[in-house]
């Protein structure tokens, strides 16, 4: 008898990555970063764990990791500090949680479950979020403790920065800024998800942002709003997204690509093409999903010349991936 197929898929950004912008140690450096992840879900699936647990594990390990921006990475604000959006959801029963503009909780990720499974809403921001997430007993962290320098000298290069953004990055900056995708006034974000498949046949996705590098206003993106960056439902896919949230927010990314296939008779595969690739490019999005259906079948699209990905394959190889071109197989 064949064992029910488990899959999982993970993302660190997309952007303008073209090879010869990071070092070959960076390089290796970041296909590490993605190994440990998608390992981290890989082995709560294999021993019979359910997606929720997995794309969570994924998601934490992106989150402690200073080379994506979420979590310890996270960029910083125009006030200076940062701000933390995440969302995951349930394939199961579409149950959702998602925090915005949390300040303290070192996993933002977790305070998104937490949202889920112990209040009666689906998003919870700001103040309010930290005061929850602090009831909850989340671990906290001070929000300095989210710094890093390489963030902080793109942050200050943002604001002092008076002339047109170029698309591509300054060489001090390459080996992180190439995780995020610059929009017309110089902003810089970028985002880390999973999506997961479980044996029981039940999917799931998680998402988790420090959003737009010098964001005003307490801007939040597509990261935590359910149906445009993080979607799941067992009739149809898990979605996660990454890239220009305004733009996946107009176009409901994840809800889109999950309601063609239930709708329209898509596969995964077409679903997302779509999507990325002429519903969200014909509006000027810039950016990319991962995504799994019940099936097992993953599908990883993105409109930008890279993004940082891994995923199981069919036979349960495991792949790494920056550029567009890119496939590191692992043994």
């Amino acid at each position: 008898m064949n064992k029910p197929p488990i899959a999982i898929a993970i993302h660190g950004g997309a952007g303008v990555l073209t090879p010869g912008l990071l070092s070959p140690q960076d390089e290796d450096a970041i296909h590490e970063a993605l190994r440990q992840a998608i390992d981290a879900g890989h082995r709560i699936l294999a021993a019979g764990g359910t997606s929720l647990d997995a794309v969570e594990a994924c998601v934490v390990s992106l989150e402690e990791c200073s080379w994506f921006n979420a979590g310890k990475g996270a960029v910083f604000t125009a006030d200076g500090i940062h701000e933390m959006d995440a969302a995951i959801m349930n394939g199961a029963d579409r149950s959702a949680g998602a925090i915005a503009g949390a300040h303290y909780v070192r996993n933002p990720i977790r305070g998104a479950r937490a949202v889920m499974e112990h209040s009666d809403h689906v998003m919870l921001a700001g103040e309010g979020a930290d005061r929850f997430l602090r009831e909850q007993n989340q671990p906290q962290v001070a929000n300095d403790w989210f710094d890093t320098e390489l963030r902080r000298r793109q942050w200050q290069g943002n604001r002092s920065s008076s002339t047109a953004p170029s698309l591509e990055p300054s060489h001090a900056d390459h080996h992180i800024e190439e995780t995020v995708v610059n929009d017309n006034s110089g902003h810089k974000f970028g985002t880390v998800g999973a999506v997961a498949l479980d044996s029981h046949g039940h999917v799931a996705a998680a998402t988790s942002t420090g959003g737009i590098t010098n964001k005003r206003y307490s801007r939040i993106g597509d990261t935590p709003i359910i149906g445009a960056g993080t979607w799941a439902d067992d009739r149809s896919a898990a979605i996660s997204a990454t890239g220009h949230g305004e733009y996946f927010m107009r176009a409901v990314v994840g809800h889109d690509i999950a309601a063609r296939m239930r709708f329209a008779g898509r596969d995964l595969h077409r679903a997302c093409d779509e999507v990325v690739h002429q519903e969200l490019k014909t509006l000027g999005g810039q950016g990319g999903v991962i995504a799994v259906s019940p099936n097992g079948k993953t599908q990883l699209s993105f409109n930008t010349p890279g993004m940082y990905r891994a995923w199981r394959d069919d036979y349960g190889q495991l792949h790494t991936a920056i550029y567009a071109e890119d496939d590191r197989v692992h043994g």
